[in-house]
């Protein structure tokens, strides 16, 4: 940092006030400052005291002005002297001037190299104990003499309390910029000894995972974490004492979030240095893209077999369609109805294998849960016999909840389930759709049935494509049907059996819409013409009102200029290398409402950055769409 002119000749007023000589010089044996008392006490010329001057040719200087007595050999002199201030070790030594005065030398290395000596003359403390020894016939030359030595060593002590006082500081200081900085960081960070006790932690373990006590040093680490974690971790904290790291992922169970943990080895005390992190949106998202490119591989294994399956089955139908127009026996018109339909079924089966391994993104949109749920029931009862009746349950879950869902795929999902559980009730029973919201992180749908329950067997295989238990009346792409879109959401979806039947729960990622924007000033930032021309009308009819940019740099010296913008709607790609994302990082935490748009596909990277900043709107899109982002318009 840069000093003022000013605050510098303060500091040399200050520095030649002080009664001793004072020098500090650099790593490099150079000259940085000095007082005008060392200008002085050792009669040097402004060149010798100019910034920048070399400590050996100071040395040389005073050597051969007798500051040191007759020196014999000069250069071995200031070499000796050159050596011993390279190692910068703090020291303390007295000795006699060359013109006979007395001077004291305490020297302290700095933290980044040099060392600052301070000299003080200390000729009249000499004297004094000269004129006591010889007026003090009383006191024997070993008191005396023990008395100077004493004398001596408190001087020496206190230039060492001195340099341990300034490692002490630097040690404090260093100690509370290291505990800043674990506890900016997104992690728990911590130390455990051998015995499984937390001797440092900083203050994240209850938020990467909650329940954890949120002062764990001094306690025991399965304390800390409670049972189901501590079971999960304790084995690789063994390897860890054992001196074998481990990097590991588990589900922490009291909070439905998946952690990442790091064990280090401490082989200085045998115990063992933590890193976790909560990477449950993360692990969503892996999920999603994993399942994507199963399906892209499946698309590409089926889509041939597809197509020459199909032709084979188009001259079936054609072939058994001219032998229903021949003259053929009885029995022949039953085995030509039977062949149109099993290949009917055959193609029917083409198409619903098209749809689990073509193209499907998952498009979340602003959704009320209450309205899906509504109309969700009305298009599930119509399914069902008089005999079998839906129970949709919502606990405790806010009525007026909104959350980024894809409605369409959710909806055909839960019919799936709802489907199978009315097969399962054989024409009467129950079925009940419970929705629930777990640990803030997920939310629940779970679909169960009066029914007998699950076989051990199709529990294992319950979600393999074309696994069946309805004989010729199940194709087995149900429930491979809503693996396929929990997975895609970056979800998870499980069977069980229950006390009453069976169950299928399926996991969403909980990501709640934001909230209604009201009319007012919006920039929008677009560097296409024609449509950030469409998305202005889109917003006027919404009742706002349009600022408009072509790039980042542009939006952010307006937003400086105009605090009042109620909304940001920008392109994810803009002019020059900064995007949509930077815009929002540079509006910083209090940004107004922001939504991004964009073409780009859901696999990209920035797509996928995109997502965990704000809403992501897909082009091309209608002012019914925008509307719904806006929370100004019904949402499906």
């Amino acid at each position: 940092m840069s000093t003022s002119p000013y605050n510098q000749a303060m500091t040399m007023a200050g520095l030649n006030l002080i009664q001793q000589a004072l020098s500090i010089y650099d790593s490099d044996l150079r000259l940085v400052v000095s007082n005008e008392r060392f200008r002085q006490m050792f009669a040097l010329p402004d060149w010798i005291v100019a910034p920048g001057a070399d400590f050996a040719a100071t040395i040389r200087y005073i050597a051969e002005h007798g500051e040191y007595g007759a020196v014999d050999d000069i250069d071995a002199f200031v070499q000796e002297r050159v050596d011993l201030a390279g190692a910068f070790e703090p020291h303390y030594f007295e000795r006699q001037r060359g013109d006979g005065r007395w001077v004291s030398v305490e020297g302290s290395p700095l933290p980044n190299g040099g060392w600052v000596t301070v000299y003080t003359d200390i000729t009249g403390t000499k004297r004094q104990e000269g004129l006591l020894r010889t007026r003090s016939e009383a006191l024997s030359g070993q008191l005396l003499t023990r008395a100077e030595e004493l004398a001596t060593t408190n001087r020496e002590l206190e230039a060492t309390v001195m340099a341990l006082e300034e490692a002490k500081r630097q040690l404090t200081a260093m100690e509370a910029r290291t505990r800043l900085t674990t506890e900016m960081m997104p992690a728990h960070i911590a130390h455990v000894s051998p015995d499984q006790v937390y001797t440092f932690s900083n203050r994240r373990v209850s938020s990467v995972m909650p329940g954890s006590l949120a002062d764990p040093v001094g306690h025991h680490a399965a304390d800390v974490l409670g049972p189901q974690p501590y079971d999960v971790i304790a084995p690789y904290l063994e390897r860890g004492f054992a001196g074998k790291p481990s990097v590991f992922e588990f589900n922490h169970e009291p909070s439905s979030r998946r952690i990442r943990v790091a064990l280090t080895p401490d082989a200085s005390t045998g115990g063992v240095y933590i890193l976790s992190m909560d990477i449950t949106e993360e692990t969503q998202t892996r999920a999603a893209l994993q399942q994507t490119r199963r399906r892209e591989l499946a698309a590409q294994m089926v889509s041939g077999l597809a197509h020459d399956f199909s032709n084979l089955l188009t001259i079936v139908l054609g072939s058994q369609g001219r032998l229903q127009n021949l003259d053929l026996p009885p029995k022949a018109d039953d085995l030509v109805s039977a062949t149109l339909t099993a290949a009917r079924r055959g193609g029917d089966l083409l198409n619903r294998i098209a749809d689990m391994t073509g193209h499907r993104d998952v498009h979340p949109m602003p959704t009320r849960l209450t309205q899906l749920l509504t109309e969700f029931k009305t298009l599930a009862d119509s399914a069902l016999p008089h005999g079998v009746t839906l129970l949709i349950e919502t606990g405790t879950t806010p009525p007026d909840l909104t959350l980024m869902l894809d409605a369409g795929m959710l909806q055909d999902s839960l019919l799936n389930l709802v489907l199978n559980a009315r097969d399962a009730c054989n024409g009467e029973g129950k079925i009940t759709l419970c929705v629930h919201l777990v640990q803030n992180t997920w939310v629940e749908f779970a679909v169960s049935d009066s029914g007998p329950g699950f076989s051990e067997r199709a529990l294992a295989h319950a979600f393999d494509p074309f696994f069946t238990t309805k004989g010729d009346d199940g194709s087995g792409l149900g429930l491979a049907m809503v693996y396929d879109m929990a997975k895609l959401s970056g979800g998870r979806v499980q069977a069980r059996n229950t006390a009453s039947g069976a169950e299928v729960s399926l996991r969403l990622p909980l990501r709640h819409a934001p909230a209604p924007v009201s009319p007012g000033l919006a920039l929008l930032v677009e560097d296409n013409a024609a449509i950030r021309t469409d998305v202005r009308e889109m917003l006027i009819g919404q009742g706002h009102s349009v600022i408009e940019a072509t790039s980042v740099e542009e939006a952010l010296l307006l937003a400086q200029d105009l605090p009042d913008i109620a909304l940001v709607l920008s392109d994810i790609s803009l002019e020059g290398e900064a995007t949509g994302l930077d815009l929002l990082s540079g509006l910083g935490q209090t940004r107004p409402p922001s939504i991004l748009m964009t073409s780009l596909p859901e696999t990209d990277p920035l797509f996928q950055r995109a997502i965990k900043l704000a809403p992501v709107l897909r082009k091309p899109f209608t002012a019914e769409t925008l509307a719904i982002y806006l929370g100004t318009d019904k949402a499906p």
